[in-house]
């Protein structure tokens, strides 16, 4: 892949919450239709780095630099603005509200070329068409991930931020977000995938940072994998 200017680039990047620091000078970069993933133990700082670059940390210091951006010190709508798309662990399902209409409640950023159509959305994943009317209550945690995801389709971000979207889904929806994930690196779309399941991650992603106490400890291309692999069952324990 030739290297242009990276779509994210994270630079000394330090995080605290409340007098906790958690983050000590993470740096990496991920370019344009890459899928990089972050890989490590529970607590180890992958998803406070998803925060920290959306600003949603307490306290963060550093550079992170979106679509050649220095964002470190905006607000985190401003970030998002820019194309940034975070589905986060918990989902944040309407539940009142149907299938559908949680899709099409997030505004769709200005001039962008990447928005889904609805029609789009439930081409990739028709299970959420068949429960277009169901309200959010009623889906069962895999269309909600499903959901979670086409709703940032529809607004147009092409850098995704996703945060464990596999975790405690059966097989068959794994399978599903998979070819997802496979189809929209395909139409240009960058993905930053924050993973426990590495099983899931590792045929999805270009390089794999493996994170401990909150620094990058060791980076693994797609194609050092076989070789690196003690290396990684002794990280992660896999």
């Amino acid at each position: 892949m030739a290297l242009t200017e990276p779509i994210l680039a994270v630079r000394d990047l330090n995080a605290w919450y409340g007098e906790s620091h958690v983050l000590h000078g993470i740096e990496f970069e991920v370019h344009r239709s890459e899928c990089v993933s972050l890989l490590g133990r529970n607590g180890a700082g992958r998803t406070t780095t998803l925060r920290s670059i959306l600003g949603l940390t307490d306290r963060r210091t550093g550079r992170v630099c979106v679509f050649g951006e220095d964002t470190a010190r905006w607000p985190t709508h401003r970030i998002a603005r820019l194309g940034v798309g975070f589905c986060p662990e918990e989902r944040g399902i309407f539940s009142a509200l149907t299938c559908e209409e949680n899709l099409m409640l997030p505004p769709v950023l200005k001039n962008s070329q990447m928005a889904m159509s609805v029609e789009e959305i439930y081409e990739i994943f028709p299970n959420l068409y068949e429960r277009r009317r169901s309200p959010g209550m009623k889906l069962s945690g895999g269309e909600q991930q499903m959901l979670a995801l086409g709703r940032i389709l529809r607004t147009g971000a092409s850098l995704l931020l996703l945060d464990e979207i596999s975790e405690g889904l059966a097989p068959v929806i794994v399978q599903t977000l998979a070819r997802a994930i496979k189809r929209l690196k395909s139409k240009g779309y960058t993905i930053l995938l924050v993973e426990q399941n590495f099983r899931f991650a590792a045929p999805l992603s270009d390089r794999m940072l493996v994170i401990e106490h909150g620094q990058v400890v060791e980076t693994i291309n797609r194609s050092e994998l076989g070789e690196k692999m003690p290396r990684l069952q002794e990280l992660l324990g896999v």
